[in-house]
C-alpha cells in the first residue's frame, strides 16, 4: 500500500485523457478539496466552471472566437485546431480568481489562493485515480475570452484543468534534485 507522500510524489500530467469523465460524486469530492485551499481572510476568491458533454463544444467555439479576436488574420485550419482543444478530455474545469478589495489581503495572495485551489483539484483527482492536466496559455490572458465566459471585470483565468480517464503509458517521472531548489539555513 502506498503512503500519502508516495501518492503525492507520483502525480504527473497525463497527455491522453478519454471518457469517462469523473462522476458527480468524484467531482463533488474534488470540489470539496478545492474549496479547502489556503485563503487569507476567507475571501473565497475562486470560481470553478465545469464543462462536459456538448458544453465542451461550446467552450471550443469560445476558444476559437477569442483567438480570432486576438488575431483576425488567423487561418481557418489553426482556428479549427484551437476549437478542438476543448475536446482533449471529457471534462474541463476553468479555475478563475475574482479579486476582492481587502485591506489585509493583496491581489497576489488571492491569485495564489486560486492557484492552490487548482493544485488541490489535481491532487484530489490523482488520489481518486483520475487523470488531470493543468493548462494555461494565451487564452488565460485573452480579454475576449473573459467576455465569452461572462466573467466579472475583476476576474482572471488561472487555468484550464482537463480531467478524464488516463489512456496509454504515463510519462516517466523524472527525479528532481532538491539541491537545485532547496536551501537549508541552520544555526
Amino acid at each position: 500500500m502506498s503512503t500519502p507522500i508516495e501518492i503525492l510524489s507520483s502525480r504527473v500530467s497525463h497527455r491522453k485523457l478519454v471518457a469517462p469523465a469523473p462522476s458527480k460524486e468524484q467531482v463533488d469530492a474534488i470540489m470539496a478539496v478545492a474549496l479547502r485551499a489556503p485563503d487569507h481572510a476567507l475571501l473565497r476568491p475562486w470560481r470553478f466552471r465545469i464543462y462536459t458533454g456538448d458544453a465542451l463544444k461550446r467552450l471550443g467555439k469560445h476558444f476559437a472566437a477569442a483567438s480570432a479576436n486576438a488575431d483576425p488574420s488567423i487561418d481557418t485550419d489553426k482556428l479549427a485546431k484551437i476549437e478542438a482543444k476543448s475536446l482533449r478530455a471529457p471534462m474541463i474545469i476553468i479555475v478563475s480568481v475574482i479579486v476582492k478589495e481587502h485591506k489585509k489581503v493583496p491581489e497576489i495572495e488571492q491569485f495564489l489562493s486560486a492557484g492552490a485551489s487548482a493544485q488541490n483539484i489535481l491532487m484530489a483527482a490523482h488520489f481518486q485515480g483520475i487523470g488531470a492536466m493543468w493548462r494555461t496559455g494565451s487564452l488565460c490572458f485573452n480579454p475576449f475570452m473573459k467576455k465569452e465566459l461572462d466573467m466579472e471585470e475583476n476576474e482572471s483565468i488561472i487555468g484550464f484543468i482537463y480531467l478524464g480517464t488516463e489512456e496509454g503509458d504515463k510519462r516517466p517521472i523524472k527525479a528532481v534534485e532538491q539541491g537545485d531548489h532547496v536551501v537549508w539555513y541552520k544555526d
